[in-house]
């Protein structure tokens, strides 16, 4: 079954805004078993979102198309594709009443433009939107005026925190029963950290080759400080064939797998502290709050987690983390004795079993030749004592801060598991 995205909005043609929807849609699409073979951006014009519906319809099964759903003078979507359709516009009441309770529960009067968000086509599946204002569209396309098949496109809006529920609770059933993927697909994704993509591949592959033989796909996906590795196999063997390669995969990289499919390195260190019944604190520096941000993204992590600190000036450092002013005048704010002073007095503060601490030159300013831009103290404070490990992060701000949390979370995760 093939599958074709079209994401809309001139916000992405002109960079204003990151297309996310391409790799979030894409991993569940590959996940289900679903081949996407395109996807497109277009800007919010009739010309260009009416010739990618069009083109699609000639080559693919499934349409999903994103974003243009709003009550606005640049969303189109719903009035363009049921125009290239012949299809006429009718307001669904159910959806017409649920704008309005949107507005009246937040005490504000709803703008009679909100009111287009209530058209469907006619023949067109309604997907309701608890998460927001713009309901998503389901539609057949039978007979195909552009294609040799019949074929469906979904519309769905563009916000993440509307599409992502929405494609999971009412795309994917649909998806399901009437468009089903057909073979039977398995797909599996290994997490590991530490091991660059390269190196690993060069040490999966000659392993590996006897099932890519058999047809399995074998890919990667390289993030920051972190590669996914993936078996995809189809057919009535599928199971045992990523099994088997499963188990090559997991003997090859031992320990630098901290996960699978949908595991994160924080939502791994948050189950192991909670199954052993540990806590943890955090003191931060040049992350500014970036790991602790990533635990309590994590549901369940006020179990374990107790708290942070975002000491970003030498004061902070010394007045919450008890640094010494010896230490910083000395060493300086970006060095072992630093960091390790920062992780002890964290768990001290918060009576934490595990402490974590950061400090480092975030850049693009900063560095000297003794510690040049990226360099990160992590320091790992414990009841057995304190460990500190010394990194060079070489990437923008953004990037450094990143990878250096995956950094400290993989020192922690070892650390609990009691892997050297």
């Amino acid at each position: 079954m093939t599958v074709e995205i079209i994401n809309t909005g001139s916000e992405l043609m002109l960079g204003r805004v990151l297309n996310t929807h391409a790799q979030w849609l894409g991993r569940r699409l590959g996940d289900l078993g679903y081949n996407l073979v395109r996807q497109v951006a277009v800007p919010d014009t009739g010309r260009s979102i009416q010739d990618a519906v069009r083109e699609a319809l000639g080559r693919v099964q499934v349409i999903i198309v994103t974003g243009g759903l709003g009550p606005t003078s640049d969303d189109l979507t719903r009035q363009l594709i049921a125009e290239l359709l012949g299809k006429k516009l009718l307001t669904d009441d159910r959806v017409l009443r649920e704008i309005e309770e949107f507005f009246a529960v937040r005490k504000r009067p709803m703008p009679p433009s909100n009111a287009v968000q209530a058209l469907a086509p006619e023949g067109a599946i309604v997907l309701y939107n608890p998460n927001g204002t713009a309901p998503g569209l389901a539609m057949e396309v039978n007979p195909n005026p552009f294609g040799s098949a019949p074929a469906w496109i979904f519309m769905l809006p563009g916000p993440p925190r509307e599409l992502h529920p929405m494609f999971k609770d009412q795309v994917v059933p649909l998806l399901k029963a009437k468009c089903p993927p057909g073979a039977d697909v398995v797909c599996e994704t290994w997490r590991s950290t530490g091991l660059g993509e390269s190196a690993l591949a060069e040490r999966l592959e000659p392993k590996l080759a006897a099932y890519v033989a058999l047809g399995a796909d074998l890919g990667y996906c390289a993030h920051y400080g972190a590669v996914d590795v993936r078996i995809i196999a189809r057919g009535e063997t599928a199971a045992e064939i990523v099994r088997s390669a499963g188990a090559i995969i997991e003997a090859e990289l031992g320990a630098s797998i901290f996960g699978r499919n949908d595991d994160t390195l924080e939502s791994v260190v948050v189950r192991e502290l909670t199954e052993r019944h540990k806590t943890l604190a955090l003191a931060e520096s040049c992350t500014g709050g970036v790991i602790s941000h990533r635990i309590t993204n994590v549901s369940g992590a006020s179990v374990p987690f107790l708290g942070g600190f975002v000491t970003y000036s030498n004061e902070a450092k010394q007045k919450f983390l008890g640094v010494q002013a010896e230490t910083l005048a000395q060493h300086g704010a970006v060095s072992e004795p630093t960091a390790r002073e920062m992780a002890e007095g964290a768990r001290r503060a918060m009576g934490a079993d595990y402490a974590i601490a950061v400090t480092g030159v975030a850049g693009p300013t900063g560095g000297t030749e003794a510690k040049p831009i990226g360099t990160v103290f992590i320091a790992l404070a414990t009841v057995d004592g304190t460990k500190v490990i010394r990194m060079l992060n070489r990437w923008d701000r953004e990037a450094f801060k990143a990878v250096t949390g995956n950094q400290a979370l993989e020192l922690l995760r070892r650390a609990v598991l009691g892997i050297a």
